[in-house]
């Protein structure tokens, strides 16, 4: 994976060694995401399939798009849409993607970067590979997150921030089996360069084979682990995971992962987050706490109140339309 990393993980700063206080959080559950379809058809999986809405609290939906390695004219994106009452998180791992949004942001994010969009009160927005990646084709792997947004937030003017890879803050454990890249919230004081109006944690670790790595983590957060790539073990207790699922964790101040012994790294997204606990009511990309706020943002997008297209707007390209 061509995340931002270094050449040697022994020069990073190093979380410490979690003291007898802090007790491991137990694995509540594993599940294995199931594969599906999003936009004009690239795959993906459904990371919090089968998970309820209370262990995922403050998160909404997450879809690890591919891995997949595209042939000439496959690439594929999303047309125009809208969004109300959260934020999109877009983390590119291999491969590109360009955004843009009726708001004035967007970019093009590759290898470790990272796209944080604020829909709030609304915003539309696209995303899709560029122009030279659908015509050569090419290996495609991301995550998509839809994190919350509290209700006092919901309506909060829209904002974008477009995180590079190198601003990650890079942590490694102490005997520098592993290396953590913090990029939202914070590791052992240690906080990752995205903002944001739910308190959340998101660290992607790459865990060398045989090694484990103990986090710490806020006893008042959720804990999430979703495997991107490898296997190993979560929790004390070694529960054997693998590429394409999710553990939710139980309370507790650390967090256990351990790389399988092997040649591969062991991939782990690690996402925590302060429960917002109210109603969520989510339909398309909606998400709001009553149905009757649901109707009205079905109502102002079709009265154009979510944004417009700008003028000079990137291109809607379906592979299927290109001439190659």
């Amino acid at each position: 994976m061509p995340a931002i990393t270094v050449d040697d993980v022994l020069v990073l700063p190093r979380i410490p060694v979690p003291g007898l206080d802090l007790k491991p959080r137990p694995v509540r559950s594993v599940t294995t995401a199931p594969g599906g379809l999003e936009g004009e058809g690239f795959p993906v999986r459904r990371a919090f399939a089968g998970v309820g809405m209370s262990d995922l609290d403050p998160f909404v939906h997450m879809d690890q798009m591919g891995e997949v390695d595209y042939g000439p004219g496959e690439p594929k994106g999303t047309p125009w849409h809208p969004h109300r009452g959260f934020e999109t998180v877009t983390y590119m791992i291999d491969g590109i993607f360009e955004h843009q949004d009726s708001n004035g942001g967007g970019g093009r994010i590759t290898d470790g970067d990272t796209q944080w969009m604020t829909a709030g009160a609304g915003i539309l927005h696209i995303e899709a590979p560029p122009e030279a990646l659908v015509v050569s084709g090419g290996l495609f792997h991301g995550i998509q997150l839809w994190v919350n947004l509290p209700a006092a937030n919901k309506w909060a003017p829209p904002r974008y921030q477009d995180i590079r890879g190198k601003e990650a803050t890079l942590l490694s454990t102490p005997d520098g089996g592993a290396l953590l890249r913090v990029i939202a919230g914070e590791v052992a004081g240690q906080a990752g360069p995205g903002s944001t109006f739910t308190p959340i944690t998101m660290v992607h670790t790459t865990i060398s084979p045989g090694a484990r790595a103990e986090v710490p983590w806020r006893a008042d957060f959720n804990a999430l682990a979703y495997v991107l790539a490898g296997q190993g073990s979560a929790g004390a207790e070694k529960w054997p995971v693998h590429m394409g699922q999710l553990v939710v964790f139980g309370p507790g101040g650390t967090v256990v992962l351990a790389a399988s012994e092997g040649k591969a790294d062991f991939e782990v997204l690690l996402l925590g987050g302060q429960p917002i606990r109210e109603p969520v009511v989510h339909y398309g990309p909606f998400v709001m706490n009553t149905r009757a706020e649901i109707l009205q943002a079905l109502e102002d997008y079709q009265a154009g109140r979510l944004g417009q297209i700008p003028a000079t707007s990137m291109p809607h390209r379906h592979p299927g339309d290109m001439d190659l």
